[in-house]
């Protein structure tokens, strides 16, 4: 088992425009006030340390003993994962997705579900599909908000309603929540919804802070206790000096997210422009995130994205990740000067391929 995505995305060859980022950009931690002593450089590690749980709970309103930290989302998706689903039981994750959250369902030994989120209803989540696919069987439901790739949201109505389904089903939901605060404005976690959240979060997309590899799980304290004893067998304690520069960085976010909120606003009107001055690409409007997934009428946007990169140095993420060929996923945390290029350049093979 392996995630074919994150290969490509980690060694794609380099191009001058990338429109394939999925983050803002990086921020420099050597810009604060940090010397040698605030890295506790000791060289010991310290197990579930407590000014970074307390950190992350009082971040997103909860107490400290539902907060698990991992190595990134991703490792917290696993590690959630891990401890709600058996062998052989049934997974029901949106279509499309983000493909290592399938990966790691697979790879537990999940029995695979899907329900669609339609691009002509917004990616939004229809309950009436959810329900249609829940069985006896669903112990697990997987959404990730802000929606990746699309960057759709759901707004509470739509989790109280699948917290219902969850509950008559005696499962759980699984949230995704790296892209969330960067809702306009930021949302709230789904974990104040009620038990049957599971919610991960990091400091990587929308804090530009990647390299530290912060990320968490909200789950109610029992839940949260199992974590902690899987991480024991997957990593057992995690890098204290990255502990440390999280938690310097928790002290200082609005600092860190400095103008990044107003760069993302005028890249996504950035964005809304380019789709409406163009009868083959179709999206939704650009509202909240740093994503966005428009359609190409032209089908498959693998010829897309090979002849962008190849003519034009730039490069998007084509659909076929994301289980839509025929849709491509363009990345608006970058400069606002870097995106209108890009988008110039890509309105240019999209000339050329018409």
């Amino acid at each position: 088992m392996q995630s074919d995505y994150m290969h490509w995305a980690k060694f794609k060859p380099p191009v001058r425009f990338a429109l394939t980022a999925s983050e803002v950009p990086h921020f420099r931690l050597d810009s604060l006030p940090i010397d040698s002593a605030d890295l506790d450089l000791d060289g010991a590690s310290h197990p579930r340390y407590p000014p970074l749980r307390d950190a992350i709970a009082w971040r997103y309103g909860v107490e400290s003993e539902q907060v698990v930290a991992a190595d990134g989302t991703s490792m917290a998706n696993f590690l959630a994962m891990a401890a709600l689903i058996e062998p052989g039981d049934e997974v029901l994750v949106e279509q499309p997705t983000y493909e290592p959250l399938l990966g790691a369902a697979s790879f537990l030994g999940g029995e695979i579900r899907r329900f669609d989120r339609r691009s002509e209803d917004g990616f939004r989540i229809d309950i009436g599909r959810v329900a249609a696919a829940v069985t006896g069987r669903t112990r697990l439901i997987v959404i990730t908000n802000l929606h990746n790739p699309s960057s759709a949201i759901a707004g509470e109505s739509e989790l109280r309603s699948l917290a219902e389904l969850a509950r008559d089903a005696g499962a759980r939901i699984l949230v995704d929540e790296v892209y969330l605060d960067a809702a306009v404005p930021p949302g709230r976690s789904a974990i104040h919804i009620g038990p049957e959240f599971v919610c991960t979060n990091s400091l990587t997309k929308v804090y530009g802070l990647s390299g530290l590899r912060c990320g968490w799980i909200l789950a109610d304290p029992e839940l949260a206790e199992r974590m902690w004893r899987l991480n024991d067998l997957f990593g057992v304690n995690q890098a204290h000096q990255a502990e440390r520069l999280a938690c310097i960085a928790f002290e200082r976010l609005d600092q860190i997210l400095g103008d990044i909120p107003a760069m993302l606003d005028r890249n996504r009107a950035v964005f809304n422009a380019f789709v409406a001055g163009r009868a083959d690409v179709e999206a939704m409007p650009a509202e909240h995130g740093i994503v966005a997934f428009p359609r190409w009428i032209g089908g498959d946007t693998d010829p897309l994205a090979e002849h962008l990169r190849e003519h034009y140095d730039t490069a998007v993420v084509p659909g076929r990740w994301f289980e839509l060929p025929n849709h491509f996923r363009v990345g608006l945390g970058v400069p606002t000067d870097l995106l209108e290029e890009g988008l110039v350049r890509l309105g240019a093979a999209l000339d050329d391929l018409r």
